[in-house]
């Protein structure tokens, strides 16, 4: 059973749906948690593109991943989630942290229970997957052990500051802060969890996204059981990286 906790609203839905479709059509079986325990919705505007305008095309999620998100809203294990407060590391095989930007996410990210969740799963050396806004969750969960951060000696990334700032500036005259979530961006907050810039891996070309026919055009970082990609682009190659993690 992998666990997938989200917001109440704005979580991205290519990085939640891709991974529990593909994984889902192989057998592995997902438990969805929120932050009450009530169904979730993902960021409306990725799914319709309202409010883009001109930009759509490129901005909104890619139709496979809207597709994949509508099967997911519609199975058991979506609609029947657990509260965050039941979360229990021991019931479960592996986390996958999914992103987001909108501001419905912060609930997530700052999550002292989801937290604590992450700190149990490294604990235990068990599979941790995260993608964008994902690793910033992983960044903020302190082992109270260390005092330091679970991704403070990993290797990872996360979105990069070019593409958080590139969709920022693009829309903030008529989105505002849609595309900025927090002051600090999420490659600059999370690289100040850890022991060493270097650590952070910004990988390579962003101007095209993976698919299942082709996720070698994705980017991710692994570091034992701890994986990591950038933004929705990288998905294909993240779900099957993090398929190998679990098998």
């Amino acid at each position: 059973m992998i666990l997938i906790p989200v917001p109440s609203s704005d979580f991205d839905p290519s990085e939640a749906s891709l991974p529990w479709k593909l994984l889902s059509q192989s057998g592995f079986k997902f438990k969805f948690a929120t932050p009450d325990g009530k169904k979730a919705k993902a960021d409306v505007r990725m799914l319709t593109g309202e409010g883009l305008g001109i930009l759509k095309p490129g901005f909104i999620a890619r139709k496979d991943a809207r597709d994949a998100y509508s099967e997911m809203e519609s199975s058991k294990e979506f609609q029947n989630p657990i509260s965050y407060s039941e979360i229990s590391e021991k019931d479960y095989k592996a986390l996958l942290l999914p992103g987001g930007h909108a501001q419905g996410m912060r609930e997530y990210l700052e999550s002292l229970i989801l937290q604590k969740t992450v700190v149990d799963f490294f604990h235990s050396d068990k599979p941790v997957a995260a993608i964008c806004h994902g690793v910033l969750l992983a960044a903020r969960s302190i082992d109270p052990k260390t005092s330091k951060s679970v991704l403070y000696e990993k290797q990872t990334t996360a979105l990069l500051e070019k593409q958080e700032l590139l969709a920022y500036y693009t829309t903030r005259l008529w989105l505002g802060n849609y595309y900025k979530t927090y002051p600090l961006t999420v490659q600059k907050e999370v690289t100040g969890f850890l022991k060493s810039k270097e650590q952070f891996k910004t990988g390579g070309s962003l101007s095209a996204r993976d698919s299942l026919e082709n996720p070698d055009v994705g980017f991710t970082v692994q570091d034992g059981k701890y994986l990591s990609a950038r933004w929705p682009g990288d998905a294909y190659q993240f779900t099957n990286k993090f398929k190998t993690l679990l098998t």
